[in-house]
């Protein structure tokens, strides 16, 4: 459920904390972006979480002035499903890096997917590991030498989109940290969509891996005429890995696992122990 109020601009969620990254960082472009889209919905700021991880971009909710939840690693996904399950009346996005959606808590996107929580995922994508100081991250580019892989990275190029497509997110989109306002209209998009909206931000990092002027010569619109419940047409330009579309690739409105459960429990009646232990005896 989506509250609003009247008038809300992107300074209602800046919180005092000033941003701690790099200058020159993506994520900048990203936390604006969210600025933007937050108040493009008139979300109030005390109906709304943001859950992170571990990384640069998961400081993010220490920056907004709505509640946050800064987990452990990877851990983003399980927090803010279970939150949504437990208030599902709070807007709640999850926010983090390639290391903890795409490494160590992939895992957890398989699941996120199956159940179609009513939440918002916007991952920072910077394809490298900045917070502990420039390692290969999984989607780095194949060869890409770091101290990590001084001989260059030996396996292949991790595909966001394509994975969550095959995973039959039910909308997926990819944004540019350097082009904020479109992104902003991705982040209303993905929180107006009920169900699990995964939103995977190219967002460089200018210290340790600077793809700014690559991603800005890659970086294109997906075509007018791409069509968002077209499952085969988004795999498609997802694998067309040349250039980095930008966009809704693919969008559908399906039940969800929170909406589901708490129907489920509404119509429940009280649960009979005894009877459900003798059929396994």
């Amino acid at each position: 459920m989506i509250q609003t109020l009247v008038n809300l601009t992107p300074k209602d969620y800046k919180s005092e904390v000033k941003p701690t990254w790099c200058p020159g960082c993506g994520d900048f472009g990203v936390l604006n972006a969210a600025f933007r889209g937050l108040a493009g919905l008139n979300l109030v700021p005390d109906q709304t979480v943001v859950v992170s991880g571990i990384g640069c971009s998961s400081r993010f909710p220490h920056f907004m002035k709505t509640f946050g939840f800064h987990s452990v690693h990877g851990r983003a996904l399980p927090v803010a499903q279970g939150l949504k399950m437990a208030r599902p009346d709070l807007t709640v996005l999850a926010v983090g890096g390639d290391g903890d959606f795409f490494s160590i808590g992939a895992g957890h996107l398989i699941h996120a997917a199956l159940r179609n929580i009513d939440i918002t995922v916007i991952i920072m994508d910077n394809e490298i590991y900045g917070l502990t100081k420039g390692q290969t991250s999984p989607t780095s580019p194949h060869n890409h030498v770091t101290k990590s892989t001084p001989y260059g990275l030996l396996a292949s190029q991790f595909n966001p989109i394509a994975t969550a497509l095959s995973l039959n997110m039910s909308f997926v989109a990819r944004g540019y940290s350097a082009k904020p306002k479109d992104l902003a209209l991705l982040i209303e998009q993905g929180v107006r969509h009920k169900g699990f909206a995964f939103v995977r931000v190219l967002s460089p990092c200018p210290t340790f891996f600077h793809t700014f002027d690559a991603w800005d010569a890659a970086t294109v619109s997906l075509p007018a005429e791409h069509d968002p419940s077209n499952m085969a047409q988004a795999l498609t330009r997802a694998m067309e890995t040349d250039k980095q579309y930008v966009g809704l690739f693919y969008c559908e409105e399906r039940p969800t696992m929170d909406q589901a459960a708490h129907e489920l429990v509404k119509q429940s009646k009280e649960f009979e122990i005894e009877q459900y232990i003798r059929r396994y005896i």
